[in-house]
C-alpha cells in the first residue's frame, strides 16, 4: 500500500461516514416538514414559505462556540452534553432580539474522527435543536491531522431565526420604571473556563477528583449544560407582548456589560447582588482562587443567565410565569433614566453605546 493516500495522512473518510450514521435518527428527530433533503447533501434546505405569513419578517442569525469547555469534555472523554452548550450559546442569542429559530448549523474540527465521539456531539446539539424548536439542517466534521491532536475537537455553530418587525425586541422599547428580571443559570454555562482552569491547573486538582461540595467529580460538576431559555422566552413574548421590553444573554463579560448593551442611552440600572445568592460552584472556584465573587464579576454570570426587561406592572407575573416553567426568576434592578448616582458604571460593552450598569450591595450567603 502506498505511503501517500489520505488514510496515510490521517485523515479517515470511513470514520466520517459512521459517525453520520449513528448521528442520522438524531438529527432527523429535529426536522419538520420544512426541512427538505434529508441528512447528507451538500446543503441544508429550510420551506421559507412560512416568512410568507408575516408582514415584515426580520432575520436573525447567530454563530458561536463553546470556548475551552472542550477541554474538560475531552479530559474525562464525557461529550454528549457539549452540543447543549452550544446550541445554548448560538440559539439563546438569536432570542435576545424576540426571534423564533428556525434552523441551525454546526462544525466539528478534530484531530482525528472518532465516531462514536462525533455522534455523541450532534446528538447533544440535536437533542437541544428540539428542545429550544431549532431544525439542524446541516454540518460539517473535518479531520485535521496534524494541525490538532489525535483527541482534540472544536465545535462551532450558526443559526438563523425570524421576528416580525413590530415585535423586535431591544433597547428602543425600555423606559424608566422598567424592572430588570434575573432568570438564573444552571452554573457556568460556557464563558470563563480559561479562569476555571487556570484555578483547577494551578491547585493540582484533576477532573476526576470528587468536588464534594459539588456532589460530583470535577470534571462532572464543570460539564453542567447550559440552561436553555428560548422556548420559554418566546412563550413570554407571546403572552405578554408589549410588555416584555428587551432581553440580554449573560455570556463573555458578565452582568452588567451584557445588561447595559441593550438598555437605552442615558439609562442606567443598580443590580442588587442583595437578591440571590451564587451556586456553590463559583464560591468554591473563589475560594480555591482566594478571590471574592465581585472580582469575577466580569468573567462569570455568578447564577444569572439571562436577563429581561419588562414593564413595572407585569414584573410578578413573568416572574411567576418562568419560575413555574423551571427557572427562578426575581427582580435584580429598576432602569432609571435621570440623574445617575456617583461612581463607575459599565458602559460601552461591545461596542454598543447603551445604558449604564453596575452591581451593588452584598451578595446573599449561602443557602
Amino acid at each position: 500500500m502506498s505511503s501517500h493516500t489520505y488514510a496515510a495522512a490521517g485523515v479517515d473518510t470511513a470514520a466520517g461516514d459512521r459517525a453520520v450514521e449513528l448521528m442520522k435518527s438524531a438529527v432527523r428527530a429535529t426536522h419538520g416538514p420544512e426541512v427538505l433533503g434529508g441528512v447528507g447533501g451538500f446543503a441544508g434546505m429550510f420551506d421559507a414559505s412560512a416568512l410568507l405569513g408575516y408582514t415584515r419578517p426580520l432575520l436573525a442569525s447567530s454563530t458561536d462556540g463553546v470556548g475551552t469547555k472542550v477541554a474538560i469534555a475531552q479530559a474525562i472523554d464525557k461529550h454528549d452534553t457539549i452540543g447543549h452548550d452550544l446550541v445554548g450559546m448560538v440559539v439563546d442569542d438569536i432570542v435576545v432580539v424576540g426571534a423564533k429559530p428556525l434552523f441551525m448549523t454546526d462544525y466539528i474540527a478534530c484531530g482525528k474522527v472518532f465516531p462514536e465521539r462525533i455522534a455523541d456531539i450532534v446528538r447533544g446539539i440535536a437533542e437541544a435543536c428540539t428542545l429550544t424548536g431549532t431544525a439542524l439542517v446541516g454540518g460539517e466534521t473535518a479531520e485535521h491531522p496534524g494541525l490538532l491532536g489525535i483527541n482534540d475537537y472544536d465545535v462551532a455553530g450558526a443559526a438563523t431565526g425570524v421576528v416580525e418587525a413590530d415585535r423586535l425586541l431591544g433597547a428602543e422599547r425600555v423606559q424608566d420604571g422598567d424592572a430588570v428580571l434575573a432568570l438564573a443559570s444552571s452554573g457556568l454555562h460556557s464563558n470563563g473556563y480559561s479562569l476555571v482552569r487556570h484555578i483547577i491547573a494551578n491547585a493540582g486538582i484533576s477532573y476526576g477528583d470528587n468536588a464534594a461540595d459539588l456532589g460530583a467529580t470535577w470534571g462532572e460538576a464543570l460539564l453542567t449544560p447550559t440552561r436553555l431559555y428560548t422556548t420559554p422566552l418566546l412563550g413570554i413574548a407571546e403572552t405578554y407582548g408589549d410588555r416584555l421590553h428587551a432581553l440580554s444573554h449573560v455570556t463573555g463579560g458578565g452582568i452588567a456589560a451584557n445588561l447595559a448593551r441593550v438598555l437605552p442611552q442615558g439609562s442606567w440600572a443598580e443590580v442588587d447582588r442583595s437578591t440571590w445568592s451564587p451556586a456553590p460552584v463559583f464560591r468554591v472556584l473563589g475560594d480555591i482562587a482566594g478571590t471574592t465573587l465581585e472580582s469575577s464579576e466580569g468573567t462569570w454570570n455568578l447564577g444569572i443567565g439571562f436577563l429581561a426587561v419588562v414593564d413595572q406592572t407585569a414584573a410578578g407575573d413573568i416572574a411567576a410565569a418562568l419560575t413555574a416553567d423551571g427557572i427562578d426568576t426575581w427582580q435584580v434592578a429598576t432602569v432609571r433614566t435621570g440623574a445617575r448616582p456617583d461612581g463607575e458604571f459599565e458602559q460601552g460593552a461591545k461596542g454598543v453605546d447603551g445604558g449604564a450598569v453596575r452591581l451593588v450591595g452584598t451578595y446573599r450567603e449561602g443557602e
